[in-house]
């Protein structure tokens, strides 16, 4: 998808499409106000993160349970830089990648979603504000990528790749980093900076005209 050139004021996110309504996420038809300054995606996602009328959308980030230091420390960055932007992220709510970027997306006040595949909601880890007990085992990682706006692979394992397959299946946008398998539509980030770049061009470009 084309990632539209964005323009900002004290409050509002504009393209040339219009203004962005940051409730419905799509573009409403209007002039570009004279005081409005051209601003990356980031930027963009700052000006709307204290919006009133701004709708959560939830980014996921993904990963093994048994990580590496790499992979967890880059996690819960990638995490911190979600909450920092007002991102909700939502996870799988376990252990491994999924408890680091937890940690680092709720000590740095965003909101964190788990899907977990147990029955009940206590199986969840510490960081999870809203955990939400699927009790579908392996088969919630189905609905992790459905209900994300877009996908963060962190590491490669069996259950990661059938995240990052489902991703792709329903035309979500994939990136991944620090071994996550690579495969056909899978695009790659040099590092958390660089994955949290591409996310938030993912989003802006995602919005649709009203």
């Amino acid at each position: 998808m084309p990632i539209p050139q964005l323009f900002v004021t004290k409050n509002n996110v504009f393209s040339l499409h219009g203004q962005l309504d940051p409730w419905t996420w799509t573009w409403r038809p209007t002039d570009l106000p004279k005081e409005a300054t051209q601003a990356k995606a980031q930027e963009a996602l700052r000006v709307l993160k204290n919006a009133a009328n701004r709708r959560k959308l939830p980014v996921g980030v993904i990963g093994p349970r048994d990580a590496t230091d790499d992979q967890l420390s880059t996690a819960q960055e990638i995490g911190a830089r979600l909450a920092d932007l007002g991102i909700t992220m939502i996870c799988g709510g376990k252990t491994g990648v999924m408890t680091a970027a937890a940690k680092g997306c709720f000590e740095q006040g965003g909101l964190t979603v788990g899907l977990i595949p147990d029955h009940e909601w206590q199986a969840a880890n510490p960081y999870i504000a809203l955990p939400i007990a699927t009790g579908l085992s392996e088969a919630r990682n189905m609905i992790i990528a459905k209900s994300c706006e877009v996908l963060i692979a962190i590491g490669g394992s069996y259950g990661t790749l059938t995240e990052i397959a489902y991703g792709l299946h329903f035309s979500k946008p994939v990136i991944g980093l620090c071994g996550a398998t690579p495969v056909a539509g899978l695009q790659t980030a040099d590092s958390a900076s660089d994955a949290i770049t591409l996310m938030a061009d993912h989003l802006f470009a995602r919005a649709q005209a009203s």
